[in-house]
């Protein structure tokens, strides 16, 4: 039974309440932070994709793709802001399935969100290499990619996507506050480069264009919103914050909802605006097509915007994954399931200094040495599976803590929830036989981690033995370490 041991709630409450963790985030930065970790790899190199799937119908595919994230979004709002501790889902599984399950989505985000930001910071390298090539400079070949990324190259490591990496864990291991501000002024920047396209786009559409406006069906359109996904990723992320907001009952529900919201919006307006300029068919292996449509307007001047915007939109979706895992981590290892220095926080700095490097040090080097082909394997199926069990987790705890305050609570249950699920589920049927075999092998690892460690040095484990553990396990970080060494 110890499988399925399970977090106190309350304690739960009364150890984020006691985070040495500053609380320094507000509503508007959670927003900009879910759209800092959303607009980026899918809206600037997807797109072209998703068009030569689904046509037009693109904006079909991307609200498909949406409405999935929605009734997930829904269920994290409602556990973030009743349970505002830091570890998103892995909390909340931790609390309602137990902690065979929590360890488990637990593993499962910390792939999904190391190599998220190992393989946006392939692409962010990707293009800048190719703006620093307008103006004439270029890198050593060998420097420029990672082993066997460039077919008929000697390659040996990508350099800047090993800096922007470290660059960015410099900026996340100073402070929140100080990441945060970097963030807002990098998605405000990003946003006018894609209302700026939306705005120029506009007068260049030619409806013909969009017509067969669905010319490969709805397969084409299902087989497009499994791909669009990708670029709905990151929203959960802000829960990861929880316990670095001031008014989380509030604020979180706020963040998840509106960024998502208004990403939608601005994928929508981008595919109908990109279609109705080039014809669908002629973004086939575009690596920039949403600069491309513009340039096939005449307007090269934004395209230049567009490039920039794609530059500065990748570091933001760096910067929001990278720091999502490091509190992933934190909070396992609080709990004993890892090692407990990865929880040790920065007496200067109020982060979990120590594990930032650890995560920014080990995925850069992924980045620099791991083609980017081989890096977007296991993103998409890490995110539907911890979408899917945040959702069964809201139907567990309503029946389990009926009573609990819930600043936010999930409409329509139980058939948000089921729809949420079902709609993770058909997605994850539309990806390949390959991408499943290798998600069953990092479970085994994760399983086989568990069982050897985790399992042995759970702080759930051990009140019974020794009653100081019961006080470690509602202690901080800090006072923890004075508790059990």
């Amino acid at each position: 039974m110890s499988l399925f041991r399970k977090k106190n709630v309350e304690h739960m409450l009364a150890s984020a309440r006691g985070s040495s963790l500053k609380k320094t985030l507000g509503a508007l930065d959670l927003t900009f932070l879910g759209i800092g970790a959303i607009i980026g790899t899918g809206i600037f190199v997807l797109t072209g994709t998703g068009a030569v799937q689904a046509g037009p119908a693109l904006m079909v595919a991307f609200v498909i793709a949406a409405i999935a994230c929605c009734f997930a979004a829904l269920a994290y709002a409602e556990f973030s802001s009743t349970i505002p501790v830091a570890g998103s889902i892995y909390t909340y599984t931790y609390a309602t399935l137990g902690e065979l399950a929590a360890w488990i989505i637990g593993w499962d985000l910390m792939l999904e969100y190391g190599l998220a930001s190992s393989a946006v910071s392939v692409g962010w390298s990707g293009y800048l290499q190719s703006l620093l090539s307008g103006f004439g400079i270029s890198l050593p070949t060998v420097l420029s990619a990672a082993p066997g990324a460039l077919p008929g190259h000697v390659t040996w490591f990508n350099l800047p996507a090993f800096l922007v990496m470290m660059a960015i864990t410099a900026l996340l291991s100073a402070g929140v506050k100080e990441s945060t501000r970097v963030n807002n002024i990098m998605v405000a920047i990003k946003v006018t480069v894609v209302v700026l396209v939306i705005a120029v786009g506009v007068f260049h559409v030619k409806p013909a264009n969009w017509h067969p406006f669905m010319p490969n069906g709805w397969s084409g359109v299902f087989g497009a919103a499994a791909v669009m996904f990708f670029a709905f990723i990151g929203f959960d992320s802000v829960s990861s914050a929880a316990e670095e907001v001031k008014n989380p009952k509030r604020d979180l529900p706020i963040g998840i909802i509106s960024s998502l919201a208004v990403c939608t919006v601005l994928y929508v307006a981008v595919a109908a605006v990109v279609t109705g300029i080039v014809p669908s068919a002629q973004f086939a292996n575009n690596p920039h097509p949403v600069s491309f449509a513009l340039q096939m307007a005449g307007q090269n001047w934004v395209a230049g915007f567009i490039d920039l915007g794609a530059v500065l939109g990748m570091l933001t979706v760096i910067l929001v994954m990278s720091y999502g895992q490091t509190r992933i981590i934190y909070a396992m290892s609080r709990d004993g399931l890892l090692p407990a220095r990865l929880s040790k926080v920065h007496p200067r700095f109020a982060t979990p200094f120590f594990t930032t490097w650890l995560v920014g040090i080990f995925f850069g080097l992924i980045g620099a040495l791991v083609p980017l082909n081989v890096l977007a394997e296991l993103i998409n199926i890490g995110t539907l599976a911890a979408f899917s069990m945040v959702s069964i987790a809201v139907l567990i705890l309503r029946r389990t803590h009926p009573d609990l305050p819930r600043a936010f609570r999930c409409p329509g249950v139980p058939v948000v929830p089921i729809l949420a699920v079902a709609s993770c589920l058909f997605l994850m049927a539309n990806l390949q036989a390959m991408t499943w075999i290798a998600f069953a092998i990092w479970l085994v690892i994760g399983l086989a981690i568990y069982f050897v460690y985790s399992r042995r040095h759970s702080v759930l484990g051990r009140p019974a033995a020794d009653p100081a553990h019961a006080q470690a396990a509602t202690a901080t970080p800090a006072k923890r370490e004075t508790v059990t060494h």
